[in-house]
């Protein structure tokens, strides 16, 4: 008996003592972060504070601020317009955005002008946006369809019901020929962006929704509603659990380190995909995560609910 509560004693301390390394740098955006990019020492916040923060990540610093219309609600006041995604191609930026009556539109920066290619009086319940290509942009729809989105001639170049499932996430391979789209059934579907065409599905790890899904190199995360990070690399696939709701994971550009929100104090462990050892636990995030960005294999992002986005160079 004293043997069990020595090692539970001994359990407990080695639990309490863990240590949670704390960002090394702070960014302040203008509202709470939706989604975070990173271009050429620039890092691109979109918020729900009707903007897009562009940071200069050597000083940490605001250095542009593309704002979009705000918008007025069913009670005819004028609010912020939610910005929900944020991406680069070349020198366009591409911003998905709330419109009227819910619906969401598109814009894309360029050249200091602001640019309405998408408006809500199209109807489209848009999720994510992001670039194919330059003349392209990949379109999901909370009623799980995939639309691939013209900017020249302004149409459809197909619209496809991916699942009955409603949708959660999507994430791009590195050269944008294929899509991993995430549900709430736990299972990803991966389509070839050009077509529209089901290439897989890739079932029976995550057994609940999938809040959010990451590629690098050929390795596939999942961050999970039944407290599983997922890892899929090839035929393979494994998963470790966590004590809270998995609301974030990003992977490394190599795919050997993943970062997942471990626990309802928003803190994020990393380990290393290969060998599922664990790097470390970092901390400092306020609210609900909502992004970690990997830059190199040594430095990452956290980003939430909250105007604060945190720096981390890996110990």
């Amino acid at each position: 008996m004293k043997k069990i509560f020595f090692l539970t004693f001994l359990t407990t301390l080695l639990l309490f003592s863990k240590e949670i390394y704390n960002p090394d740098a702070t960014y302040i955006a203008t509202g709470g972060v939706t989604d975070i990019i990173y271009k050429d020492n620039k890092l691109y916040s979109a918020t729900d504070a009707s903007c897009v923060d562009i940071f200069d990540t050597q000083t940490q610093k605001i250095i542009q601020k593309i704002e979009v219309e705000k918008i007025i609600d069913f009670m005819g006041d004028t609010i912020d317009s939610k910005v929900y995604s944020v991406d680069i191609f070349d020198s366009k930026i591409l911003i998905l955005s709330l419109g009227k009556k819910g619906a969401r539109r598109v814009h894309i920066f360029e050249n200091g002008k602001l640019d309405l290619v998408l408006p809500a009086s199209k109807g489209l319940y848009i999720a994510k946006a992001k670039f194919i290509d330059a003349d392209t942009i990949l379109l999901a729809l909370l009623s799980n369809e995939i639309i691939l989105y013209n900017i020249k001639t302004q149409k459809e170049n197909y619209n496809v019901q991916v699942a009955q499932s409603k949708f959660s996430n999507f994430v791009l391979n590195e050269d944008r020929t294929k899509v991993i789209i995430a549900d709430e059934s736990g299972n990803l579907k991966i389509h070839n962006t050009q077509d529209g065409s089901f290439d897989k599905e890739l079932s029976g790890k995550n057994l609940d929704n999938v809040f959010q899904v990451d590629t690098k190199k050929g390795v596939i995360a999942t961050a999970g509603q039944d407290r599983r990070v997922v890892i899929y690399k090839g035929n393979r696939a494994y998963y470790k659990t966590a004590n809270f709701l998995i609301y974030s994971v990003g992977l490394s550009p190599s795919g050997k380190i993943v970062g997942y929100a471990s626990d309802e104090n928003n803190n994020v462990t990393l380990f290393k995909t290969a060998t599922k050892t664990t790097i470390g636990l970092y901390g400092g995030n306020r609210m609900t995560l909502t992004n970690i960005l990997f830059i190199n294999e040594k430095e990452f992002f956290t980003a939430s609910d909250d105007k604060v986005i945190n720096y981390y160079k890996i110990r």
